[in-house]
């Protein structure tokens, strides 16, 4: 019981340091937004809206009784990539301005886009964080009582979320225009979304046998299926 409150408690100090840290960076970022330009406070306000979005459902699904979850070596490893690369990357580029000999210059369209793109990409982050409930979580697990979602977003798509971040992906590299900081991210997600789905998919699957099966033949992994 020691060991586990021992635990506990390292865990939440960690947290709170990494959101004090967190919170230093945005600032340091917001303070120098005009060295780092328009693209950077899109992206900027892009990430306040989705830790608002998806934060009330970490805290809540806290709470969840998880009946099986797998967390190997390539999982840990790939949203430690995931994080380095949306989040640590990124903002240490825009508070410091360490990377900037990794530079690259688009035309001024690509900010543009990258804006735009910013608007499917919240609302479906939004959306299916919505119609998932108390079925989300950041791992690969199934709670007690886990439903299979096919309603919403999830009518003809398996994983929209997944489809907004992939959104959110091809946006980051027009809106933070460094090799590191803003382009990086693309091959991270590409190598969670061809290692981790097929597990998540694998998972579902022995959750729900024919339900499942019934759902992948009327719903497209990542864009619609109109024709079943």
């Amino acid at each position: 019981m020691a060991t586990q409150q021992t635990r506990s408690m390292s865990s939440s100090l960690a947290a709170v340091v990494t959101m004090a840290i967190g919170l230093c960076l945005l600032v340091l970022a917001v303070l120098r937004w005009r060295q780092n330009g328009a693209g950077a406070l899109v992206w900027l306000a892009a990430l306040l809206v989705m830790l608002a979005i998806r934060t009330p459902h970490t805290l809540r699904n806290r709470r969840n009784v998880v009946v099986d979850a797998r967390k190997d070596v390539a999982e840990t490893a790939l949203l430690a990539a995931m994080f380095l690369t949306v989040m640590v990357l990124p903002l240490l580029q825009l508070a410091t301005g360490v990377f900037g000999f990794a530079d690259y210059r688009l035309p001024s369209g690509a900010i543009v886009a990258g804006a735009l793109l910013q608007v499917p990409c919240l609302w479906l982050f939004w959306r299916s964080h919505a119609d998932l409930g108390r079925n989300w979580s950041p791992g690969l697990e199934v709670r007690e009582d886990h439903s299979l979602i096919t309603r919403g977003v999830y009518a003809r798509v398996r994983h929209p979320m997944y489809a907004a971040i992939w959104i959110s992906v091809l946006a980051q590299p027009l809106l933070i225009q460094n090799w590191i900081a803003g382009f990086l991210v693309a091959p991270a997600f590409a190598a969670m979304w061809f290692i981790r789905v097929p597990k998540e998919e694998t998972m579902m699957h022995l959750q729900f046998g024919k339900a499942w099966e019934a759902y992948c033949a009327r719903a497209g992994r990542l864009l619609p299926r109109w024709t079943a």
